[in-house]
């Protein structure tokens, strides 16, 4: 063979073991039914059946979790119900037009009102856990490895025990014996011998603890790979405190605090256990009002439609944040380079 003719491909054996893979030459184009793919070439039936084995597990866990389940409510949510809370397949758009405020005396806005009352509780919520997380993980990040990992610690020790147990513990903490509503009491807060709660100090309280954790994990694992260069040079270009913050700090831990917001708003707007342990009738949400389609009134197609509804809210949240809410992708649409 002369050297101007073209070489065979060369065999390269794959560091997973197996067949060897053929690796293409300079300028060699794949034969019919072939691809080239990390350096090798592959048929494609070969690949198709590694990508199916590959997202097989993970698809069939959504449908079967979350595809099939989304669909029953869908089809639920159109189906009317009974006098004694069985189910008439009968399709119509009664329960949506409920939701709206429409029903047998005229329109009335109080499902509208537990709908926006949810998303103010959530969102005060996350507000309220975003403004505790920051310094506390920020604290957190700065001790030493030993002291941290105990820190760390004590802040997973809420994920040991369930949610009411949590709650029920804030009612013994709030009770009118102890120290709170005494001192509550003695500034004119409450009445001499009444607890603190229900009201919206102990729903806000109960649902910022709870979700606590959930905002400053995320947090933490960014602000552990924080480049105090940045800080130090924003220090030495005479930046104020805030600007540290905005110009430095923020852009480096933005991915942890899109993933906490995320998964402490969401929860906070749908939870029950808390709101109605300590908020009592006077805090009724989203989350409330299912429960109570679910169990006392057993109007399951209302509570279909209510479930549709808060996923609905969700999903509008996230949309909104993802287009207007991530500067990154502000700077990907408009050919910049993220901060």
């Amino acid at each position: 063979m002369t050297p101007g003719q073209n070489q065979p491909p060369e065999k390269q054996t794959p560091a997973h073991g197996g067949p060897p893979l053929m690796k293409p030459s300079p300028g060699e184009e794949p034969g019919p039914g072939l691809v080239t793919w990390y350096g090798g070439i592959h048929r494609q039936r070969d690949l198709r059946l590694k990508g199916s084995a590959l997202l097989g597990p993970g698809l069939a866990w959504l449908l079967i979790f979350l595809a099939i389940p989304c669909s029953g409510l869908v089809i639920l949510s159109f189906a009317r119900r009974g006098d004694f809370g069985d189910i008439h397949w009968i399709w119509n758009l009664d329960n949506y037009k409920r939701l709206l405020g429409y029903g047998l005396f005229g329109w009335t806005p109080d499902h509208l009102i537990i709908l926006g009352r949810s998303l103010l509780v959530g969102l005060v919520s996350t507000l309220i856990c975003i403004l505790l997380a920051y310094p506390l993980t920020f604290y957190i990040a700065t001790r030493p490895p030993k002291t941290r990992n105990w820190l760390l610690l004590l802040l997973v020790v809420p994920f040991w025990t369930n949610v009411v147990v949590r709650t029920y513990g804030w009612l013994l903490v709030l009770s009118p014996q102890l120290p709170p509503a005494r001192i509550a009491a003695f500034f004119g807060f409450i009445e001499t011998g009444a607890p603190l709660f229900p009201g919206s100090f102990a729903t806000y309280l109960g649902l910022v603890s709870t979700f606590l954790p959930f905002m400053a994990l995320p947090l933490y694992s960014s602000l552990e790979r924080l480049d105090w260069e940045l800080l130090e040079a924003a220090r030495d270009l005479y930046a104020s405190r805030w600007q540290v913050f905005t110009q430095a700090i923020l852009p480096q831990t933005r991915p942890g605090l899109t993933v906490g917001v995320i998964v402490t708003f969401i929860p906070a707007m749908a939870m029950f256990v808390v709101t109605d342990l300590l908020g009592g009738a006077r805090y009724m949400l989203i989350g409330n009002l299912i429960q109570n389609q679910f169990s006392t009134s057993r109007d399951w197609p209302f509570g279909a439609a209510l479930c549709l509804a808060l996923m609905a809210l969700t999903m509008i949240g996230l949309m909104l944040y993802r287009r207007w809410g991530d500067p990154r992708d502000k700077n990907e649409k408009s050919g910049g380079a993220a901060p």
